[in-house]
């Protein structure tokens, strides 16, 4: 694992966008596992602007999101889809149709669960993801359990992830209760990880992931057996 501490939010995006956008060059037809939260969006306006500047090229990237929202559509503005659409894809050249993420208004959420890791797996897995990490070292939304989930699949979302999120609605009643988020098995498979934590508030529990002990009681230090992850961190 390789540990980077950025000298501010806007140094750690770019080198995170850094990572990303040599990944694209080097395999124009790239797999990459996306993120959504606040963390990210600094990584994709970086990748945008190197887009309209024509460093990077996204036409023949395939994408795979980790996590949705149960019971939200695409048009809702706190879906991951939408926030996907808005912060990235609509101003990169990315096919639209090659771009997935949960459906969570499937009838069957445990079928969905099983069909988007078949659909991972006919993708030749995730070339690089990226991730992000919760307050309590949730990474999508694996939240902390007594043990690690390895498919696709329904979660009931913890009270400190409610909270946090609840900054993006009206209040923390309104967030769902429920999302369905890709499992540790794909994220493991990814050829390459590469995890962004931001904030004074951020940094016990990365340390915790990165130097504590292996536990689904910290989702995210199953990442210390990946044998190519990076994190980036800034906690000013």
């Amino acid at each position: 694992m390789k540990i980077i501490e950025a000298k501010s939010y806007e140094d750690m995006s770019r080198k995170a966008a850094n990572i990303i956008s040599a990944q694209v060059i080097c395999k124009p037809d790239s797999v990459l596992g996306l993120a959504t939260g606040s963390t990210p969006i600094g990584t994709y306006k970086q990748l945008i602007d190197w887009y309209h500047k024509g460093d990077v090229d996204f036409s023949e990237v395939t994408s795979v999101n980790l996590d949705e929202y149960a019971g939200l559509d695409e048009t809702n503005d706190q879906s991951y889809r939408y926030f996907m659409n808005h912060n990235f894809f609509d101003h990169i050249n990315i096919r639209k149709e090659y771009t997935y993420v949960p459906n969570g208004l499937a009838e069957d959420l445990e079928a969905e669960g099983r069909r988007y890791d078949e659909l991972i797996e006919s993708l030749g897995g995730i070339d690089l993801q990226l991730l992000g990490i919760g307050h309590n070292g949730h990474i999508g939304f694996n939240e902390p359990t007594d043990e690690f989930v390895t498919g696709t699949h329904v979660v009931s979302l913890g009270e400190s992830t409610i909270q946090a999120n609840a900054r993006f609605f009206a209040s923390a009643d309104e967030v769902p209760k429920k999302a369905i988020t890709m499992g540790i098995r794909a994220i493991l498979q990814a050829k390459k990880v590469v995890l962004v934590a931001n904030g004074t508030d951020k940094k016990e529990i990365v340390e915790r992931a990165v130097y504590g002990p292996v536990t689904p009681k910290v989702p995210a230090s199953i990442l210390q057996l990946h044998p190519d992850c990076t994190v980036i961190c800034c906690f000013k």
